[in-house]
């Protein structure tokens, strides 16, 4: 989630060191780690499978204006009102009219759960009264990017055209998909490597736990997530497996390494003076020899830059995990769960990367395609399934959590938000199988039942 705010001033980068140190100046000690959940639904017409344009009496302005009754304040662009937000807390609309609810960061699951079933109550509340439903997806069942309705947000009007050119499902990822995101802290250059690099290699047993697209246009894909399809082809220089991240000279300098490929990804866009510089194809680090316009580049720059990089895990300020398919309120914090116990624990994160450490990047790649084709029946280069990969991480993530010992109100560790995973596990059925079965028995009626959450 991205509102582009007034551009404010920002130091302005001299060099490299200077984008490793953005870096190292969000470290932050274990004891200060949080855990943030973005969790995105999918919008359709009560009684219909028609999604929802921005304008309107019931459309998402409408909705966007209703979540004022809560407390919320109206976030506008040119007028138009693109999010609300109330305490640090954002809903925003995604280019397809996707709604996005950005948490608040939390020491603990209990907390980020209880807000996103506060949010999804409010939902249900506002959805009664302009007849909207929300279902859970990793990709819009009916229509096509191209049928589907935009929102009037400048920064969607600059990037589709650019990432429309450089991947052929471009427009899909953009207007199409939605997803369950999950961020985490780092506490310094050794810690962030061993998270990277974890993280993506057990996305694959996350995307299989989470697969939950297979319905693409009325009719069965192929794939249990079709998500994964799309990302696939979407612009390779800035998304996929960051193969850099499995060498020895990443654990050197993870920040200088990180900042380097981001580097060497062609810009988007330049924001200045309430308005966006067209950067022509140069990457940052012409931008930085060159300039724009004459225009030098900032840290604020820096920051936009690293907003429009889409790899499958994430280094902003935080560690990103992108993996998994849009999904509901028990899996969403069951996702957290996971990657919390996997990543805020050395010895569970070192058990989670002995389940996969063995493969080259590109048995990575495959395994990451066959886990959006057949999810957790899936097989990796080994001969193991996806599931008995995904019984090994979710055990670690068990450990973990176990260890942190993070009780709620009644007392109850982290580790009972990991319940539909061990069940997924147990029967080897991703979401997915669920969504065909009933679409296969009851066509787009029974679909939308099914995936709908508010």
């Amino acid at each position: 989630m991205s509102l582009d705010a007034r551009t404010r001033e920002s130091p302005p980068v001299r060099g490299i060191d200077d984008l490793a140190g953005w870096f190292r100046a969000r470290e932050r000690p274990a004891d200060a780690w949080k855990v943030g959940l973005e969790h995105e639904v999918v919008l359709v017409r009560t009684g219909t499978h028609d999604p929802v344009p921005w304008e309107g009496e019931r459309g998402i302005a409408a909705l966007l204006r209703g979540f004022e009754r809560f407390g919320f304040e109206p976030f506008l662009e040119e007028g138009r009102i693109i999010a609300a937000q109330r305490e640090g807390l954002t809903i925003s609309i995604e280019p397809g009219g996707q709604l996005e609810l950005s948490g608040r960061p939390f020491s603990d699951v209990h907390a980020a759960s209880q807000e996103l079933a506060e949010h999804l109550e409010r939902c249900r509340s506002l959805g009664a009264e302009l007849g909207l439903s929300w279902i859970a997806t990793g990709y819009r069942p009916w229509g096509t990017a191209r049928t589907n309705p935009w929102m009037p947000k400048d920064r969607y009007r600059i990037m589709r055209p650019f990432l429309a050119a450089h991947g052929r499902l471009a427009e899909d990822m953009m207007a199409m998909t939605g997803s369950a995101q999950a961020s985490f802290d780092f506490a310094g250059p050794i810690d962030l490597s061993e998270k990277l690099r974890t993280a993506l290699a057990v996305q694959p047993a996350v995307v299989a736990l989470y697969a939950n697209s297979p319905i693409v246009n009325g009719r069965e894909s192929g794939w249990k997530s079709f998500r994964t399809s799309v990302w696939a082809e979407t612009d390779p220089a800035r998304c996929g497996l960051l193969p850099f991240a499995f060498t020895k000279e990443f654990d050197a300098d993870p920040y200088r390494a990180y900042a380097g490929w981001a580097m060497d990804v062609p810009m988007i866009f330049v924001r200045r003076r309430g308005g966006y510089l067209d950067p022509a194809g140069r990457s940052f680090r012409r931008f930085l020899a060159e300039g724009i316009d004459g225009e030098r580049p900032t840290l604020g720059d820096w920051e936009d830059h690293l907003t429009t990089l889409f790899p499958e895990v994430r280094v902003k300020g935080v560690v990103e995990v992108r993996g998994a398919d849009g999904c509901d309120l028990a899996h969403a914090r069951a996702l957290l769960a996971l990657w919390k116990g996997v990543l805020y624990d050395r010895e569970a994160r070192a058990r989670a990367w002995d389940a996969v450490a063995r493969f080259t990047v590109e048995e990575r790649r495959t395994l990451g395609e066959t886990a959006g084709r057949e999810a957790l029946a899936g097989k990796a280069p080994d001969g193991r399934t996806l599931r008995e990969i995904a019984a090994e991480v979710v055990a670690a993530a068990r450990e973990g959590l176990r260890r942190q010992s993070c009780c709620g109100e009644g007392g109850e560790d982290e580790c009972k938000f990991l319940e539909p995973l061990h069940a997924r596990v147990a029967s080897g059925r991703s979401p997915a199988d669920e969504a065909l079965e009933a679409f296969r028995k009851g066509g787009a009626d029974a679909l939308l039942e099914r995936l709908r959450i508010a």
